[in-house]
């Protein structure tokens, strides 16, 4: 009798121990909370959540596109310095973080054809006639210096050691004689540009990290350059195309 006692309470000890280990385990499978996954660290992904600074040197060349313009060269140095502002937002391909940043080339020079005498076609605005004639042109090399204070950059969402990049800027430009070069209507008078112009553009870009906190950069932009008629004629570069190398450290 005292036997068959014994048995039956362990048997009812083995069969809780295996229900309470049963539910321990089916409780350690299903978290309390939502998981979300970390960004693998040394990536790109984990760099931009910090919400860094970033800064480096680059250099940018690029050229003219246009009647007049194809064979100006444009180039520039300098440092830039930037924040990431926001945490990601948008969704789908949009998905990103919003940054801001500004550059400063204290280096920035055009090559620009040696003067001449170039053929034009011109228009008469009265008349409407069109007809050409050799006008002064060319002003060969100009020496400057640029700041664009204001880069509204969009982060697109890293992939692996990748961070793309969508931006939008404005700048300054300051150069030792007037730029662009002038070309003379008939009758007109020589050196009605400015030495002061500015530079509206929009480019793409991307980082790529070489290690957790340092990355590659390049970039391809259309820039716009203007005086906004500054001087007595606003001939300005209308479009040039500049692409820019640079490399960057992150930091909190």
């Amino acid at each position: 009798m005292r036997s068959r006692i014994f048995a039956g309470w362990a048997a009812a000890i083995l069969l809780a121990g295996a229900v309470a280990a049963g539910a321990q385990t089916s409780a350690s499978s299903r978290p309390l909370l939502p998981q979300v996954s970390s960004p693998a660290p040394g990536t790109a992904a984990a760099e931009l959540a910090r919400l860094p600074w970033e800064w480096g040197p680059f250099f940018q060349g690029g050229k003219g596109i246009g009647y007049l313009i194809s064979d100006y060269k444009l180039f520039s140095a300098g440092l830039r310095l930037g924040k990431v502002i926001t945490g990601e937002h948008l969704p789908g391909v949009l998905r990103g973080q919003f940054e801001y940043a500004g550059e400063l080339m204290p280096y920035w020079e055009a090559f620009t054809p040696p003067p001449h005498l170039q053929l034009v076609t011109y228009t008469n605005p009265a008349t409407g006639v069109k007809y050409s004639y050799y006008a002064p042109y060319g002003g060969g090399n100009y020496h400057g210096a640029s700041i664009t204070p204001i880069i509204l950059r969009w982060d697109f969402k890293p992939r692996g050691h990748w961070a793309p990049w969508l931006q939008a800027a404005g700048g300054l430009i300051y150069t030792t004689h007037k730029f662009p070069p002038d070309v003379l209507v008939p009758h007109g008078q020589p050196g009605g540009t400015s030495v002061w112009n500015f530079s509206p553009q929009g480019g793409i870009g991307v980082q790529y990290f070489v290690r957790p906190n340092q990355s590659l950069m390049l970039e391809a932009s259309g820039v716009h350059i203007s005086s906004a008629s500054l001087g007595d004629k606003n001939p300005g570069v209308n479009a040039s195309v500049q692409f820019q190398i640079g490399y960057t450290w992150w930091s909190r």
